[in-house]
């Protein structure tokens, strides 16, 4: 398959900023990219949740912490906003998202997919869109009971450790998920080899993104 290289910023490291509804949204749609990254070259990551209540935040923020325990630099917002209403409070999320301009302007932004089946999901995803209008953005994927999964066309291979890895703190630090049905080490490792297989990944393992526009 044919690679397009991340930007490589000669004098700083990557910056990368991550958009997810909820707590483990990251973890579960660009962790092990996320992690790839961080042991190829200096990064620099912001995660933004937001709809974190207390216990959550601090599962995400403890599984966050050991994912990215390589990155240059890590830091980490949880938001209060209800879950399962974004929508309904969109003026409030349309303002936590413009704060983020004041951030130094990110080479990457990971957000949710714009046809996810969860209301909050794609309320992100249109307030990223809105905000960062000329920034490399790719959507990540959630697995749930909905479905709505779809053909991305950007794939990063991931050494099957790194997968492994993944699964096993997403499992380990989201104690308020783990009885959910789908909610296991199987159906992480699963997508990531579904997608591995997609694009051919040497250990047989990817994460995937969809790209709505991309300049050459």
């Amino acid at each position: 398959m044919l690679a397009l290289a991340l930007p490589t910023p000669p004098d700083r490291a990557l910056r990368v900023l991550c958009l997810g509804a909820h707590c483990d949204d990251i973890e579960i749609g660009c962790g092990a990219t996320l992690m790839r990254l961080t042991l190829e070259r200096p990064v620099e990551v912001d995660c933004v949740t937001f709809c974190a209540p207390p216990q959550r935040a601090a599962e995400s923020r403890a599984a966050l912490s050991q994912m990215l325990r390589a990155a240059h630099a890590l830091r980490l917002r949880f938001e209060s906003l209800p879950d399962g209403y974004l929508p309904a409070h969109w003026a409030e999320a349309k303002q936590m998202m413009e704060s983020l301009k004041a951030l130094p302007a990110p080479d990457l932004v990971l957000t949710h997919e714009r046809d996810d089946l969860h209301q909050d999901h794609r309320v992100v995803n249109e307030l990223t869109w809105n905000t960062f209008r000329d920034h490399l953005i790719l959507e990540y994927e959630v697995p749930k009971f909905d479905g709505g999964l779809g053909q991305p066309q950007v794939y990063a291979p991931i050494p099957s450790a790194l997968a492994e890895r993944k699964a096993q703190l997403l499992v380990e630090h989201h104690a308020s998920q783990r009885p959910k049905h789908w909610f296991g080490a199987d159906t992480f490792l699963a997508l990531m080899r579904l997608r591995g297989l997609e694009c051919r990944a040497p250990e047989g393992y990817a994460e995937a993104f969809h790209a709505h526009k991309l300049v050459v």
